[in-house]
């Protein structure tokens, strides 16, 4: 399991380059080598309902890690860039939600788990319930398709 809570998903890819490697000279089927990613997510209706939502707690989480550690206040330009098409956080509609596990898959050689850290999303409970409908309704069977569908994923994943 990695956890990707900063930065793109190829910045990542060495550390699963390591495993592999380390693992097929352990002498393990490079088959039965998963590889796990946790990271910041939340799902909404909109791309814009998801960020609007999610962003008062993560500046709140974050503020209170900085104010602690003597960093600088996060800003919603720094979280904007995080759920960016580049950025790890896993924040949107299902379609894009889906497409950047997709990518993160894709970059990282193939993934077989994806978990989300949802906790410092919104503070309405009903909007973390349909976060988690839109997610088992939707995302989940977007992943289901993309990884029966053999020509989906890429060539070194198969």
């Amino acid at each position: 399991m990695i956890a990707i809570i900063d930065g793109a998903f190829e910045r990542f890819r060495p550390l699963v380059d390591l495993y592999r490697g380390a693992g097929a000279r352990a002498g393990h089927d490079p088959a039965t080598l998963k590889v796990a990613v946790h990271a910041v997510g939340f799902v909404a209706d909109s791309d814009d309902d998801a960020r609007d939502i999610f962003f008062p707690g993560w500046a709140q989480m974050i503020g209170k890690y900085a104010r602690e550690r003597g960093w600088s206040q996060p800003t919603r330009a720094q979280f904007d860039e995080m759920v960016s098409p580049q950025g790890a956080f896993l924040i949107g509609d299902p379609a894009t939600v889906a497409a950047k596990i997709h990518h993160a898959s894709e970059v990282l050689g193939g993934i077989s788990r994806i978990a989300f850290q949802m906790t410092s999303a919104a503070f309405e409970t009903a909007a973390m319930i349909r976060s988690i409908e839109l997610l088992g309704a939707e995302v989940a069977p977007a992943m289901r398709a993309f990884h029966s569908n053999p020509w989906a994923r890429s060539a070194e994943s198969r």
